[in-house]
């Protein structure tokens, strides 16, 4: 009992070096500034957030407001500076609020676009407005806003480490499965596309290198966390890191993700590597030499924390308690780090019908932008917003909308497209939630 006591009191009380978190902080917020320059400069606010006239929302945060069109430019010019605010320490504190709130606050408004890496950059965000990782070499600091500290509680950079890591290891749990391993789909479907990849591009007609990137894939999201951590092969798992995250923004349209992974992974790298650092990029001079403990986390933070860990651990697995095939009914999919794991496609006719049985049948172009109408079509929760959308416009337009149906076929990972409802289920009286969705058709197993 003492043994683990003290290891527990090594892992989160004992103080360590603040420069891994100084280095983060850097990182982190110059890549976030980066990504949000990035998605305005491609015209992505107004494509995804002002042009659509319907958005569709998680379950739980309905009440998130819309913005006018100029609050979406306010939110992102928001985000941009705070970024920068966090990257150099410059009144903190209000920066990661600000960024966490308008960050969230913006992926929020719209599920059709959810990515894994979204909802890490607001968990990390979140975790940042509680860490003392302005204390050193920061504007703050400059300014005599707070005290400067070379020392933080070690639960500072591990629950990052924890982070991190637990998002690589559920990613590669969530790779073993039939599809994945024994069928490499989808990778079987996509790499065929990428023939003109430099040097290696001819070897993606064969099947066997899906099998190989598949089983790879899967090997090295559940160890590299491990290999992060062993000081021995630390170099050998980042220059891993490095290569995996490279490859893959290479061959696949993933945005700033891999950028995130690879600066966010230094974390795992020792206090000694981090100060070189700093002094490699000419930061200013700060005095390293390891002190009395200036910085500590009350006993309500430390209780709060463990309760985000805990959350972090159970959430993910939450799908377990759904019957059938998850990459088909998707209840408990999302927030699970599952990434790309899926070629999925739907269509989806919906038909509002009055009590006589008269039928009007929707063209989904007058209300979804083609990235909605492709998502709405393979998502249950999505099925019964839109279908409560189309009921009342079509109230609105004094128009009997009794019932609102669909026919909806899918297809996943390359097997022919089958019924994904129930055709005689009214949408529009269902309500979204987490209880199990019957009116889904059960997967059929076809072989690929």
């Amino acid at each position: 009992m003492m043994g683990i006591r003290q290891t527990i009191h090594k892992l989160t009380s004992n103080h360590v070096s603040i420069a891994p978190l100084v280095t983060f902080r850097l990182v982190f917020g110059l890549v976030m500034f980066a990504s949000i320059l990035r998605f305005w400069m491609n015209g992505w606010i107004e494509e995804q957030y002002i042009i659509p006239d319907f958005h569709f929302k998680y379950f739980g945060f309905y009440w998130v407001p819309e913005l006018a069109d100029w609050g979406y430019y306010l939110a992102f010019a928001v985000m941009a500076l705070s970024a920068l605010g966090i990257a150099f320490g410059a009144f903190y504190r209000v920066s990661s609020v600000l960024f966490f709130i308008a960050f969230t606050g913006i992926e929020l408004i719209d599920a059709t676009y959810y990515l894994n890496h979204y909802y890490f950059v607001s968990l990390v965000s979140f975790l940042l407005i509680f860490l003392p990782v302005h204390k050193a070499l920061s504007v703050d600091v400059r300014l005599g806003l707070v005290k400067a500290a070379n020392s933080v509680p070690a639960l500072s950079i591990n629950i990052l480490k924890f982070q991190l890591g637990l998002v690589y290891f559920l990613a590669g749990l969530a790779k073993i499965n039939a599809d994945w391993l024994l069928h490499a789909m989808p990778l079987a479907i996509w790499l065929p596309a990428q023939d003109d990849f430099p040097i290696i591009g001819s070897f993606f007609q064969y099947k066997l290198t899906a099998f190989a990137f598949s089983w790879g894939g899967m090997v090295y999201d559940l160890f590299i966390p491990f290999v992060l951590l062993t000081k021995r092969f630390r170099w050998m798992g980042y220059a891993a890191v490095i290569g995996f995250h490279l490859i893959t923004w290479s061959l696949f349209q993933i945005g700033m993700f891999p950028f995130i992974m690879i600066g966010a992974t230094l974390i795992f790298f020792s206090p000694n590597f981090h100060q070189r650092l700093n002094s490699f990029f000419r930061v200013e001079p700060f005095d390293w030499n390891f002190s009395a403990a200036s910085s500590y986390f009350s006993k309500p933070l430390r209780v709060a924390l463990v309760m985000f860990v805990l959350v972090q651990v159970a959430f993910p697995l939450r799908h377990i308690v759904y019957p059938g095939n998850l990459f088909w009914h998707e209840q408990g999919y999302r927030f699970g780090w599952r990434v790309m794991l899926a070629e999925k496609a739907g269509y989806a006719q919906f038909k509002v019908e009055d009590k006589e049985g008269r039928k009007i049948y929707v063209d989904n172009r007058d209300f979804l932008t083609p990235v909605q109408e492709k998502m709405m079509s393979t998502q249950p929760d999505f099925l019964i917003q839109y279908a409560h959308f189309l009921k009342k416009h079509y109230i609105n337009q004094n128009i009997n909308a009794d019932a609102v149906k669909a026919d909806v076929f899918v297809t996943l990972n390359g097997r022919p497209s089958t019924q994904f409802i129930d055709p005689n289920t009214d949408l529009a009286a269902q309500e979204d939630g987490w209880v199990n969705k019957t009116w889904l058709l059960p997967f059929k197993a076809d072989r690929i």
